[in-house]
């Protein structure tokens, strides 16, 4: 499977068609996607096709049909594509844009219940500081990046 962070936008589009419907034939996909977009047939069996090679979606023939199911949970996914991008920046400020990212987002109260208690319990062995982790050796010397 690729780096996640590398998937294009469109095929993202496909995989929540597809996360959402369990298993779809092509046709669907096709219809559902140009409901929502101007791709043509072509560029959404393209899109199916990368998907299928990259390992994110298997296929089944049935009849004269295409199914395809997604081989990944739709929330495995947001994490890896998350963890991805996390790690492209400072730990310093990973804080202040989860803290950010959640003023940003709907949430029920049950995530919230369950962010809270979560953030209660690393506060017991949360440092008081996250340092930079941007140069080798920590050689910000505590300035900000």
């Amino acid at each position: 499977m690729t780096k996640l962070s590398m998937i294009p936008e469109a095929e993202w589009e496909v995989m929540r068609i597809i996360w959402t419907t369990g298993t779809i034939s092509s046709s669907d996909v096709i219809t559902n996607l140009q409901e929502k977009t101007s791709w043509t047939e072509s560029t959404i069996k393209t899109l199916l096709r990368r998907l299928v090679a990259q390992g994110w979606l298997k296929t089944e023939k049935q009849g004269r049909k295409f199914l395809y199911t997604p081989t990944i949970d739709q929330t495995e996914m947001m994490y890896r594509a998350s963890m991805d991008m996390l790690d492209r920046m400072c730990d310093m400020h990973k804080g202040t844009l989860l803290i950010q990212l959640l003023q940003a987002v709907p949430m029920s109260k049950t995530d919230l219940k369950k962010l809270a208690y979560l953030a209660n319990e690393k506060a017991v062995t949360a440092p008081e500081t996250v340092p930079c982790n941007c140069l080798p050796n920590n050689l910000t010397k505590g300035k900000d990046c």
